[in-house]
Parts: structure tokens; C-alpha cells; sequence
């Protein structure tokens, strides 16, 4: 019984494949209404079926003989075969019904009912001009190809047919830089042109340098991979490979995709370009050093002058040593350090940055002048993965979170709050797989991450983003509410916010929760009241007048800057576990959270009123 059981609890019925439009229209098909002869044997085994490219001839000729249409030259065609990909493009439905029974190369006549070309009921195909839709006909066809093909587009106007499988994953993309042997044919096989010898066409990705549809194709490439791209008039743009385009129904371009050099616009605006001059040994991304990681590089730099001055050489002005330095830290320009971050080890690559991602918020050599643009040569010569928790015991997990904890205090008080804050939500998210094993080291952990996120809502505030900070210190109080620094800070960034009643509130509860955060309350109430009285004060003066004006007048309202001010609070002893404010970032709370909190249609049109009403006692009003 137990055995039948799990057998009954072990099945699970398989869900019903959909019926296919083509599958509907084979249903109409009804015993005699499509017969096949066999007029010349094809080879091999196999057939072909749904995703392959067939390509064949087609002549239709009435009962008694009468050449109706052809592909065929001899029979007034253009002598270009047919191409269709079985399972996708519009076909009659005697071919798609009988095209899959025949072998490569194989010749045979299908006799059809008019059901089964163009006379059926809402034909896919439109018949052509003049064509004798309601008679029974004859369909010679020859399959002179059949293979697996990678449609490109959507509408089959540009595939691929792999002939020699490449290497890897990569593709090339815009901007990269490419070089391939190409060679195009008509459909009917003449050749157009050839670049087989010498040296590979050379081009660069997205300069419409090649016809589009066979860029196209090249993208869905990988080194050293061999292809036919087929590609219809729609996509044959004209380009430096094949000026003149007019007159070809469509091209088939055989590519041997010899190398591609990776180019990347690492901000989008062609202002910070890496180019890869030397491959390295893995994978990309997976072998990059996309984690913080201590990096071992060579580089020389050079000012973009016509001389191309060199500034600094590694192998010259270091002794030949390497540049050791640890990512997510700030110790290498921004843009330096984003392309590092994309390199595999042993790669060499070709950096062209401009003066705000180099050296002009960054320690500036003495040979480097201010807005100078720069070019680094870069060598990659390996890295080291930050060190794995995992199977760590609580006190060197700990260990680990408080050297990455005063990592970002350093660069918090260098003003870097974007990385310091990436340092702190990096022990945060290694703390969710941390379970302390008795009560001792559940305090302990607690206190740490308490901190970890008084310090993230610390960088949200200096970053000007108040409600994160909000959310963050939301986040200690959740844990412990009575906790008087997260009461404190919270209360700051309300502030800063404007919310003065709910800032006001948290620093009353810190002198009930905790007597000897009595003067840092204290003190922060004082600034709240002083910054309430200026907004009050700017307020009166913005709508003097305006409401003694006569009907239809409309008073004039000058608008004042903010003020900044300085806030003062905290005692220095507190800062050992997370950084203090040290001035008023109401301005850029304001300017970065653009109301998103609670506010109506007006404040998100005026973001100053939120504070003015509020000030003014206006903002709890109903309307009736």
C-alpha cells in the first residue's frame, strides 16, 4: 500500500504542449487531398523538421503540363531557390506537410487540391496575380539544403547557418572592433565580392562600416566560428564592404570571424573607454575581479597631448614593482578602478578616461594638469578574492567584520560615503548567514550590526537621501526601541527632511530612554527650534502681501536660498561606532528625495511647502 502511495504522490501530470497554428491547419487535411511521387531519390537518412532552413526549388505546373510559376531560370524564373525555416515562415500547406518527408537533394512531385496551396481558408500566403487558386496542381520540388539555422530577426529576413562552431561565449557588440574574412554571393550563387586574402576586413561594431543584417549575424558570432549569414534586401544597407546594393533580392555572406577586440563605453557617453589590447587566461565576467579584491596591476600613463607624455611607468618609477591595492577602497582614480574591475588576469588593455573619472577628484601627479584628459596602459597581473567566511568560528567572522568596518569609517571621513556605504551593507549582507551560538555573542553580533546600520543611515544622510537614512536607523529601532543613537539619527534626517514633529519626538524620547544623551538632545533641539524659526521666518516674508491683494491681482513672491547650518551634537566618544553628522544636509535630503514620502500634488510641485505649512501650523488643516 505505502509503495502505491508514493507512487500516486510522485506523478505529476505533464502539462499539455499548446496546439500550434500549423498543427490547427494540418487538421483540415482530409485522405487524397495531397499526393506525393517520387521523381529522383535524395541521401541520407535524416529529414528535415521544425527550426531548419530548407532551401529548394519549386516548380507549379497544371495537370496537363502547363508551367504555371517556377523558381527555375530555364522555366522563366530568376533562378533563385526558395528559403523558409520550417515551424516559422508562412508556407502553403501541402509543402509544410510535405517538404518534411523528403531527403537532401531528393526531386518529387506532390499533387495538391486547391485545400492544400492557395485555395485554403485563410491562406497565410497571398496567391500570385493571375494564379489558378481553385484548380488541382502539381508541385515539383528539389531540396537542395536542409540545416539548422539561427533566425537573427524576427522576420526571417536574416539567419545564420553555423558551418565551423567557434570559441567561447563572448560576441562582438557595439563599439567593438572586428576583423573577419567575408565573402558575399547572390542567392543564385555569383559572387559579388570576396576579402579572403591579405589582410581581414577590419571594422568597427555599430559604424554601419558592414550592411547592417550581416552585422547582425557577425553579433551572434563567436571566435573563430565559420557561418553563412543570409540576408534579405531590407537589411542590406549600404556600407564600405559593399557600396552598391541595388538589384539583390538578398546576399549570402559566408564569415570567418577571426578576432574581435572588446571595447567598452563604460559610462555610455564614449567619455571612459576601455579596449582590450591582450586577452587574458578565463572567463569573462566570471574570472574578473568584480568583487572588492586585492589587485596586483602594471600600468603606464600618459596625457592625451600629441607627445602622449608618459607620467607614471610602474616598471620605471616603482623599481619595476607592480601596484598593490585593494578595490571598493578609493585608492586608484574611479575610472581606473572600473576597468580593472572588467579585466581577466593577464590582460592588457588600453584606458582612455577623462578628467573626471581621473585625476581631478583624485591625488594628482605633479606632471598631470587639472581637467587632463589621460590614457592608461593597464596589465592585469592577478588578484586575490576577499577572504570566505564560510567555516569560520564567531570570533574571526567578527574579526573580519570590524576590518571592513574601519575600512569604511576611513573612507567615510575622507568624504567617500558612496564606498563607505558599500563597505557597511557588505558585512551587513554576510551577517544574514551568521547565527551566534549563545547569548554573549548575540549581544555582541547585535551591537555590531546596530552599528553597521547607524553608520549606512550616517552615508545616506551625507549622500542626501534622508528617507534611507530614515529607513535604515528604522531598521536598529525595529530591534531596539529604545536605542538613543538611533533615535538620535533618525531624528537628524527627519529633521533634515523637514518633518520637525517627528524629529522633535525622537529627540524628547532620547532623554527618556537614555539620561546621559540628555545634552546631545538637548542641544538638537535647540537647532530644531532655531531651524523651524528661519523657516518660519522665510515663510511670512514669501507670502508678505499675498493675500492683500484685491480680487484678480496676483502678489509677487520672492523666494530666498536656503541656509545651511552647522549641527553640532553627538559627544566625539559615540563616533567610535558610527560617524557623526557634522552640518545640516537638509538641502541635498530635499533635493534627492523629491517628496516621495507622503507628499501630495503640491508639495511634489513646490518641495520648499512641506516645510513652510508645516512651520506655519497649516499642514494637519482638512478641507471640507
Amino acid at each position: 500500500m505505502a509503495s502505491e502511495e508514493d507512487t500516486e504522490q510522485s506523478y505529476v501530470p505533464q502539462k499539455k504542449k499548446s496546439e500550434s497554428e500549423d498543427d490547427k491547419r494540418r487538421k483540415k487535411i482530409v485522405p487524397g487531398s495531397l499526393m506525393k511521387a517520387l521523381m529522383r531519390p535524395g541521401g541520407g537518412e535524416s529529414n528535415p523538421s521544425d527550426g531548419d532552413q530548407i532551401i529548394y526549388h519549386c516548380t507549379v505546373r497544371t495537370l496537363d503540363g502547363v508551367v504555371v510559376e517556377s523558381t527555375r531560370s530555364e522555366h522563366g524564373g530568376k533562378g533563385i531557390p526558395i528559403r523558409n525555416v520550417l515551424g516559422k515562415s508562412k508556407m502553403i500547406l501541402g509543402l509544410l506537410e510535405g517538404i518534411p518527408t523528403m531527403l537532401k537533394g531528393e526531386v518529387a512531385m506532390f499533387k495538391m487540391m486547391p485545400q492544400m496551396h492557395y485555395g485554403e481558408e485563410d491562406c497565410p500566403v497571398p496567391a500570385p496575380s493571375s494564379f489558378p487558386k481553385e484548380d488541382d496542381l502539381h508541385f515539383e520540388i528539389e531540396l537542395i539544403d536542409f540545416s539548422k539555422a539561427k533566425v537573427v530577426s524576427d522576420d526571417l529576413g536574416v539567419l545564420k547557418k553555423v558551418i565551423d562552431e567557434g570559441q567561447g561565449w563572448e560576441s562582438p557588440r557595439e563599439p567593438y572592433e572586428v576583423k573577419a574574412w567575408i565573402s558575399a554571393k547572390t542567392g543564385d550563387g555569383k559572387l559579388i565580392m570576396s576579402h579572403t586574402e591579405g589582410e581581414p576586413y577590419f571594422f568597427t561594431f555599430g559604424k554601419c562600416e558592414v550592411p547592417k543584417g550581416l552585422e547582425m549575424g557577425i553579433g551572434t558570432m563567436t571566435r573563430k566560428e565559420k557561418a553563412v549569414v543570409y540576408v534579405t534586401n531590407q537589411y542590406l544597407t549600404p556600407s564600405p564592404l559593399l557600396p552598391m546594393i541595388e538589384g539583390y533580392e538578398e546576399v549570402h555572406f559566408e564569415v570567418e570571424l577571426v578576432h574581435f577586440i572588446q571595447v567598452r563605453d563604460m559610462l555610455g557617453d564614449g567619455r571612459l573607454i576601455k579596449r582590450r589590447l591582450h586577452d587574458g587566461k578565463g572567463d569573462f565576467p566570471m574570472d574578473c575581479p568584480l568583487h572588492d579584491s586585492l589587485l596586483r596591476v602594471h600600468y603606464k600613463g600618459m596625457l592625451l597631448n600629441e607627445e602622449k607624455t608618459v607620467f607614471y611607468d610602474t616598471r620605471v618609477d616603482n623599481e619595476g614593482e607592480p601596484l598593490e591595492f585593494s578595490s571598493g577602497e578609493g585608492m586608484v582614480p574611479e575610472g581606473f578602478e572600473m576597468c580593472v574591475r572588467l579585466m581577466l588576469p593577464g590582460e592588457i588593455a588600453l584606458v582612455t578616461c577623462p578628467p573626471d573619472y581621473a585625476y581631478d577628484k583624485f591625488s594628482r601627479p605633479p606632471s598631470v594638469p587639472e581637467g587632463a584628459h589621460v590614457q592608461w596602459e593597464i596589465e592585469l597581473l592577478g588578484f586575490e578574492m576577499p577572504k570566505d567566511w564560510t567555516g569560520l568560528n564567531f570570533q574571526e567572522i567578527m574579526a573580519e567584520a570590524e576590518k571592513i568596518r574601519v575600512t569604511g569609517n576611513r573612507l567615510f571621513k575622507a568624504g567617500k560615503f558612496e564606498l563607505a556605504k558599500a563597505k557597511y551593507e557588505k558585512v551587513l549582507r554576510e551577517f544574514n548567514h551568521v547565527n551566534p551560538q549563545t547569548d554573549e555573542e548575540g549581544k555582541v553580533f547585535l551591537d555590531t550590526r546596530n552599528s553597521l546600520h547607524l553608520n549606512v543611515a550616517a552615508c545616506f544622510l551625507k549622500m542626501g537621501e534622508c528617507r534611507k537614512s530614515i529607513d535604515a536607523c528604522n531598521k536598529v529601532l525595529d530591534a531596539t526601541p529604545v536605542h538613543a543613537k538611533a533615535l538620535y539619527r533618525r531624528g537628524m534626517a527627519y529633521m533634515a527632511a523637514g518633518d520637525f514633529e517627528e524629529a522633535r519626538s525622537d529627540f524628547q524620547m532620547m532623554i527618556k530612554v537614555d539620561k546621559s544623551s540628555e545634552p546631545d538632545a538637548t542641544a538638537a533641539l535647540a537647532k530644531l527650534k532655531k531651524q523651524e524659526q528661519e523657516v518660519e521666518r522665510k515663510a511670512r516674508k514669501q507670502f508678505k502681501g499675498l493675500f492683500d491683494k484685491k480680487p484678480g491681482e496676483i502678489a509677487e513672491v520672492q523666494v530666498e536660498d536656503r541656509a545651511g547650518g552647522e549641527i553640532t551634537g553627538e559627544n566625539q566618544k559615540n563616533d567610535l561606532s558610527a560617524p557623526l553628522l557634522e552640518r545640516d544636509d537638509s538641502q541635498h535630503c530635499n533635493e534627492a528625495d523629491g517628496g516621495q514620502y507622503g507628499m501630495g500634488w503640491f508639495y511634489s510641485l513646490w518641495p520648499p511647502g512641506r516645510r513652510t505649512f508645516s512651520a506655519l501650523g497649516l499642514d494637519r488643516c482638512t478641507i471640507l
